[in-house]
Formats: C-alpha cells, structure tokens, sequence
C-alpha cells in the first residue's frame, strides 16, 4: 500500500527543514555560480561564500576533482600548515553525506590537518554543485572515490601507501564499498552507515516508508536522483511486489556485505560507528557485519538516530566518534602507538547510563538470556493504530538520546482488539539488556499477506510503557486460516530496565514508520502450540 499524498508533503517537509537547518548550521552551499554544476537544484541558493569560508579556514583549496565520466567534483583540501616540501603524509578522504553540501566536513578536515593529514573532502555525485546524476553508491560512486585518490596523490604531498577514507551515512557507505574495489584504502571509519542496504529499509519483508521518503524528498530537495533511483523508489513505496527481486538486486550491488570477500582480502582497518535508534540503518546489520570481517575491526554503538552521534562534532563540539575516528586513522595510517588496537574492540553506550562498556566480540555482549512466554491464544485486528508505534523517525531517537524519553505507551490502557499483550514478572533485581531480542511465535492470518510489529516496553509501576525495542514482519502467499512460524529480530539496543519494572510485549498491525500490508477487514491470530511454544528472547548483561 502507499503512503499518502499527506504523509509524503510531511514526510518531504520535514526533510526540507532538517536539511536547511543542518546546512545552516554546518555552512549553506558555495556561491560560485561560474562552475556549479547544470541543472543544479534550487535549494542551492548560498548564504556563504567560498570566499567567506578561506578567509575563516585560511589552508583550505576548493578544487574541481574530474569523476567516472568526465564529471566535476566539487572538492576542497586541507594540508598540514607545517607541510615540508618533499615530505609525505596520510591522505583521508570523505565522500558527503545523503543531501550535504561539499563543506559538510571542513572543521573536523581541519582538525586532521593540524594532525598532519591531508584532507580531501568532496560533494557526492549527483548532489548540489558537483555533476552528474545520484547512483546511491552505484558504482559511479565508487570509481569517483577512486578518482579523488588518484588526484590526490598527483597534486598533494599525500602518501600513496597510508590512504584512508571515512564519512558519516553516505560517506561511510561509499568508504566502505570502495575498500572492496580499491586496494590503496588501508583505514575506514564508517560512521552511520549500512552494510546491508535491504536489510536497512526492508528489514522483516516490510518497507521502511518514512526512512525511505525522507531518502527520496532529501535527494530530490538537494540533487538530481537518477532515472534508476526514482524507479527504485516508485516501486519500493507503491509496494510492487513484481518488482520486489530488482529491487533487492539493486540493493544488493549497493551492500559492502556483498563485496565482504573483497574487503576481507584488501584487510583494510575497518572501525563501524552507529546509534541505537538509527531510523534509516538499524544497527543489526552492521553488527552482522562486524562479526563477519577478518582484518582489523571495531564496532561502536551509541544512543541517537541516524548522524545524530557524530552531529555535534561536525559543529566543532566535544564529540566522541570523531575522536575515535582520528584515532583510529592515528593508529593505521600514521603508526601512533596509542592503544586504540589493544582495547576492547566493541564498544557500546548504553542508552541509560550513557556509559561506555568493553566486549571482545559482538557475540560476547549479552551474558544470558531471559525468556518470556508468549502463552495463550490472542487475536487482533488489523486497521487500527493501537497506539503502541515506533515513534516518528529523528525525533523519538532525539528524544531518548538528549532526554532520555522513548516512545511512550500505556499498556494497560492498549486495546486488546487492536494489541496482543504479555507481560513478564516484576523483576527483583535491574535488567541490563544488552545486545539482540528475539520472538518466535505462531501466526494465523485471515488473508495471504500481512503485516505485523513487534514492541518490547520496560513498564513502570503506573503501567507506562517506554520503548526498548521493536521491529516490523510483512508475509505473503500464506494460506488464509493455516498456521505458520515467525521468527523475528528486533533491533539491537542497550537500555537498563529498573528493579520492580517488568517487560511487556506487544504485537500490533500499524506503525507509520512503516508500509502495512493487511487488507481491510484481516486478522491475525497469535498462538503458543505445546509442540512449539511462542516467546520472546532477551539478552541480558549479568
């Protein structure tokens, strides 16, 4: 089913503001109309020139970069002030951000720079002034990353054997496909990104409706999306299922987890940074990832939704995963003994405590598993919002992040015709849930396909419910009144629930993030047969 006309303006809207915020914010786009890129979009009206900027950040270039096809790239480059002539040094480069100007990373390249790298950063084809047309990290992405390795090396005193690259969602994506496909990349920092581009907006069988409007509203507000790309996302958001194999194709060629081989053979240095609450890539499939690299690795999990982690940082602000980020590059491109090698190699912030915890492989972070029965037989229907959801995309995660508010519901007050509910003991002792929960139940619909959504909530005293988990799980074929297992994870958290709280799991059949697949009138029934009882599965730190 598609999203309305009402939720596709607001769902654009609130791209459009974000966006203009974040490029007000961070820098407008460059005025230099002489060699902006045709057709570029009208939200490029600047508000700081080039001018403007060198005169703040006075060892900045802004340089045009040939691509994969003759294309320009809108680049600049930082080198060490103290550059001596002959001398060598590390080169990062930074591909942008999904819909961000070519200044995204000036005060962080800055910051590189006075730490003895060269910095080339540039504006990802198709978007504001650089040409082209948006592949999303098709392979024109990857040959122009190769291309700005290559000019970098010709006419910068950067080192051909200590080539790092790095970035935050697009960026990160195109740094770690082009790990695959280009040999000289030796570092990666891949800050909210995605290994698994389905598995990121398809997750459960199920369309990630506003992550993925808010993708196309952002690429068509601030670029030139490609012939393929509009197809694309006509097809995923009108839920064409004839379609569904060319799509997964299309995301598979775009996926480093499909290209883990090559990257494994390159044995680049890969560090992967994410937030709990990430609305367009849940952090499951980087720790899938993770799991499966061979080289130098490390895995970081914060609270927050998509770039809001490495945000502020962007800003110049104190922040955490740019530190990481430098040094990680300190490490393996410039040799520094610093230690970052000899830590723990997963790191997670838990989203209570805001504290950093240590664990030597993602397999490693939860200690046990706590069990709850999903006993019974419940039945609801499916065209009503419960009120159970996921929250809004950015603003719940933001919420818990800063405030440390989720996605609130009143279990009690759940309707049962609309919500299946269980609920655990009390616990006498506080819950550290730590890493992947897990249901398997029995699913009965009245129709061949359907959509169900699965909420874990930690639930106080007064039966307020506050979001730990949740995930979506569409079905098709199934024969209407016949029974079927579901198997379903839901994503990857850390969240402490108090002693005297318990745990409360709710099924519903709507949730705006998502596309719902229930024809008018279904029903889905939830069953636990002896032979093969329903529960749900959560990891705990003991």
């Amino acid at each position: 089913m598609s999203p309305s006309r009402t939720t596709l303006r607001t769902t654009v809207g609130t791209v459009s503001a974000a966006v203009l915020a974040t490029t007000t914010l961070a820098g407008a786009p460059l005025a230099n109309s002489a060699t902006a890129a045709p057709h570029a979009p009208a939200a490029s009206a600047p508000a700081v020139t080039q001018q403007q900027l060198a005169a703040k950040f006075p060892d900045v270039r802004f340089v045009d970069i040939t691509g994969d096809g003759g294309i320009t790239l809108k680049a600049n480059v930082f080198t060490p002030g103290d550059a001596v002539p002959g001398r060598r040094y590390p080169l990062v480069v930074l591909p942008t951000s999904w819909a961000m100007p070519q200044i995204e990373y000036v005060v962080q390249a800055k910051k590189l720079a006075d730490a003895g790298y060269v910095v080339v950063g540039y504006n990802s084809r198709g978007f504001w002034q650089s040409g082209g047309q948006i592949e999303t990290a098709g392979p024109p992405d990857i040959a122009d990353a190769s291309k700005v390795i290559d000019w970098a090396l010709a006419n910068t005193p950067a080192d051909p054997g200590k080539v790092g690259m790095g970035g935050v969602s697009y960026g990160a994506g195109i740094s770690l496909l082009t790990s695959a496909f280009d040999k000289r990349v030796k570092a990666v920092a891949a800050l909210s990104g995605w290994a698994d581009l389905i598995d990121s907006i398809y997750s459960g069988r199920t369309q990630h409706q506003q992550a993925a409007a808010l993708l196309g509203g952002a690429g068509a507000l601030t670029g030139r999306p490609s012939p393929e790309l509009k197809g694309i996302l006509k097809d995923f958001l009108g839920s064409d299922l004839a379609k569904e194999q060319d799509m997964i194709k299309w995301g598979a060629k775009r996926s480093p987890v499909t290209y883990l081989d090559k990257i494994n053979a390159n044995g680049a240095a890969i560090m992967l940074g994410n937030a709990w609450g990430d609305s367009l890539f849940p952090p499951n499939q980087y720790a899938d990832f993770y799991e499966k690299l061979k080289g130098p690795k490390r895995l970081e999990f914060r609270p927050g939704d998509h770039a809001t982690a490495e945000g502020l940082g962007l800003l110049g602000l104190p922040n955490d995963a740019w530190d990481h980020t430098k040094r990680w590059f300190d490490h393996y491109l410039k040799g520094d003994d610093n230690g970052v090698d000899r830590e723990a190699p997963v790191q997670l912030k838990s989203r209570s405590t805001g504290a950093y915890e240590g664990y030597e492989s993602w397999r490693d972070v939860p200690s046990a598993h706590r069990r709850i029965a999903l006993d019974g037989t419940q039945r609801i229907g499916t065209g009503t919002d419960s009120g159970a959801n996921g929250g809004t995309i950015f603003l719940s995660s933001l919420l818990d992040q800063f405030l440390k508010v989720p996605p609130l519901a009143s279990i009690p007050l759940l309707p049962r015709s609309a919500a299946a509910v269980w609920q655990s003991e009390r616990y006498t002792s506080a819950q550290h849930i730590r890493g992947t929960a897990k249901l398997h139940t029995t699913v009965t619909g009245t129709a061949e396909s359907g959509t169900g959504i699965a909420y874990l909530y930690d639930v106080g005293p007064l039966g307020v419910g506050r979001l730990v988990s949740h995930a979506p799980f569409t079905f098709h074929d199934k024969a209407p009144g016949r029974p079927f297992g579901v198997d379903l994870e839901l994503f990857s958290t850390a969240y402490d629930v108090p002693a005297g709280h318990r745990l409360a799991v709710v099924v519903d059949a709507v949730d705006p993030l998502y596309i719902e697949h229930n024809p008018a009138g279904a029903k889905l029934t939830f069953s636990s047969p002896a032979a093969d009882p329903s529960w749900v599965s959560v990891p705990v730190r003991d």
